[in-house]
């Protein structure tokens, strides 16, 4: 049975087609040729051709205790069927048959911005070999530091990081923007993305499904199949709803003892308007993000999103590039090269920002560092040259440096320009320096947050483990409720989940490994870009273009879905209320009901393909 259902699945369109033509020809015979008989044999084939798919689906449906609306209509062709009403089960099946292959042509509409992203994924790689030789391979072959070659309108089949060469690349795939951005050596590269001038030799860092691409189309999909509370709602009332109105049709059927009524009541009564609105807006909805690189982890997502009135923000990172630089160098003992040259040994050990910014430095003798131990939200302890170094914030240095008048001035000038520190201090008291490290304000982080204000956001906060001064001088550019800085991952955890306590819905933006436990403790959990490995494991919402103007356009993606949503529910139950009073009043029968029911499914497809071309800027 099971390989027939599948068989009349897959030929469905087939099936509608042959239906059809017989219904034509059934009126043909009737009206042109007055043959009775003949019209009454081609509906009561029509019907039966109509009802074996359904009716394999209502068993398979039955057998997992599962009454679905095929079974309402089996019943009710089945019952036309006995009252030798053919021409009514032909034309309910038809009717049915149709409504089932026009939504899946108008989901697969919906689902096209995932096929799109489908679509660009890069199936094989040219890839360099030891003697410079290069050959195609298929990119899941590939390992981690594959050298790969990429020529001029080229996919880059890899993420990766760019060894020779320079190009311009279109990273529309990933950021949503189609502009052109400028690759050299050492920048990183997408795959999906495309090279429009240029030729690179790129150092694979991950392939396949593992690249910032492939884990886009997994999280994309995955959303796609998630549920929203009020789609689990439907699903449940469903349930229920079927019974119930078989067991409205059986009490109309004894209380009127009108078998005709009864079956219609049946046909009019499947609540497949409901049952399809909801995760059509779903799908719609998603897919319109993905295409704006905005990756909701679910449709959950966005209804606790809308109800957010609470945004706590990392600074690094999220209101600021993410990319800090060394503007100042106080060196109190020491000579100024050798500390440079320790300091960058030991930072290269992290991936932190104010890190990465000191690694930067040039060096005059390369170091390395060892024995090298993080200590958590203070800074690292390492070796060099056999000599104990501390970098990292003043609460890590106190126990080498004690209360040094001249390191506190130092700090308390740097502070008051906006720096962010990192203290170098040697066990021995014999180098001590500050390092003052500045990062830039994202492009339009004020009018993103002051518009994020006007969308019914009542506070903006700021969480930094960065000191005092410097997240007030970042602050007062911008229009933030609330500064907390000097804060530990634990901390910001902590308050997070305090805030929601207190009856917040709180959304947490940040970028980094650091702020995984502030995502896990929010109500929608936020990444940038930048920080796209812990997106992908701990944030409900992935920022891809790293801009916080995404967030704006994802509150309001987000209540545009949801409100779409609620109005295919609306649309769904007035439809089966509208056809009741109509039946009852006798101006409905049971193929001109079965008529509205599907055009009613037709309805909240469409209005929820509206979502694929809702553009959310204003």
């Amino acid at each position: 049975m099971v390989k027939i259902q599948q068989f009349l699945t897959k030929h469905r369109q087939g099936l509608v087609i042959l239906m059809t033509i017989l219904l034509v020809l059934a009126e043909a015979a009737r009206w042109l040729g007055q043959m009775s008989l003949a019209y009454q044999v081609i509906m009561a084939l029509t019907g039966v051709i109509g009802l074996l798919p359904i009716l394999l689906t209502a068993i398979s449906a039955l057998r997992v205790r599962l009454v679905s609306i095929d079974v309402l209509v089996s019943i009710a062709v089945i019952g036309a069927f006995v009252i030798g009403e053919y021409n009514e089960a032909a034309i309910v099946t038809w009717l049915f048959m149709l409504g089932e292959v026009l939504e899946d042509l108008t989901l697969k509409k919906t689902r096209s911005a995932v096929k799109q992203l489908t679509d660009l994924a890069p199936q094989t790689a040219l890839v360099v070999d030891t003697d410079g030789n290069t050959h195609q391979e298929d990119v899941d072959f590939l390992d981690p530091g594959a050298h790969v070659l990429i020529k001029t309108g080229a996919q880059v089949p890899v993420d990766g990081t760019v060894l020779t060469g320079d190009a311009l690349a279109n990273e529309a795939s990933i950021t949503g923007e189609a502009r052109l951005v400028k690759k050299e050596v050492g920048d990183s590269v997408y795959a999906g993305t495309i090279l429009e001038n240029g030729t690179l030799t790129v150092e694979t860092t991950a392939a396949g499904d593992d690249t910032t691409f492939g884990k886009i189309i997994e999280l994309v999909e995955e959303a796609q199949d998630s549920q929203t509370k009020t789609q689990r709602f439907i699903d449940r009332f469903a349930q229920y709803y079927t019974p119930f109105v078989l067991l409205v049709a059986v009490v109309v059927g004894l209380l009127t003892r009108d078998f005709r009524l009864a079956i219609t009541v049946m046909v009019l009564g499947c609540p497949g308007a409901l049952v399809i609105g909801v995760p059509a807006s779903t799908v719609a909805g998603i897919g319109n993000g993905a295409r704006r690189g905005i990756l909701f982890k679910g449709s959950d997502v966005m209804d606790r999103l809308r109800q957010v009135d609470t945004i706590a923000f990392d600074k690094t990172g999220t209101l600021t590039r993410g990319k800090p630089t060394v503007q100042t160098l106080v060196v109190l003992k020491g000579d100024r090269q050798a500390i440079i040259d320790r300091a960058v040994a030991i930072e290269g050990q992290s991936d932190h920002p104010l890190a990465r910014a000191i690694a930067a430095l040039p060096t005059q003798q390369p170091l390395t560092a060892t024995k090298v131990e993080t200590v958590k939200g203070q800074g690292i302890k390492a070796e060099v040259d056999g000599q104990e170094y501390l970098l990292g914030n003043r609460a890590l240095v106190n126990a080498v440096v004690g209360d040094d008048a001249a390191l506190t001035r130092a700090v308390d000038q740097l502070v008051a320009a906006g720096d962010s520190l990192v203290i170098l201090a040697s066990a021995d008291h014999q180098e001590l320096a500050v390092f003052g490290i500045k990062d830039q304000l994202r492009p339009q982080a004020a009018v993103a947050l002051h518009q994020l204000k006007q969308l019914g956001v009542k506070r903006l906060v700021m969480l930094t483990g960065d000191n005092t001064g410097t997240a007030k001088e970042i602050a007062a550019t911008l229009p933030i409720d609330e500064v907390h800085a000097e804060m530990l991952p634990q901390d910001k955890a902590r308050f997070v989940a305090d805030e929601r306590e207190g009856g917040h819905r709180v959304a947490f933006v940040g970028d980094g490994i650091n702020d995984s436990p502030a995502l896990a403790a929010a109500d929608v959990a936020i990444a940038m870009g930048s920080g796209m490995d812990v997106a992908m494991d701990v944030a409900g919402l992935v920022l891809v273009k790293s801009a916080l103007a995404s967030l704006l356009t994802a509150r309001r993606l987000a209540r545009r879905t949801i409100t779409n949503m609620n109005e295919n529910i609306v649309i769904a139950l007035l439809t089966v209320l509208l056809l009741f009073i109509g039946l009852f009043a006798g101006y409905v029968e049971m193929a001109l009901g079965m008529l509205i029911h599907e055009l009613s499914i037709l309805i909240v497809i469409l209005n929820s393909m509206r979502l694929i071309k809702y553009s959310p800027q204003n």
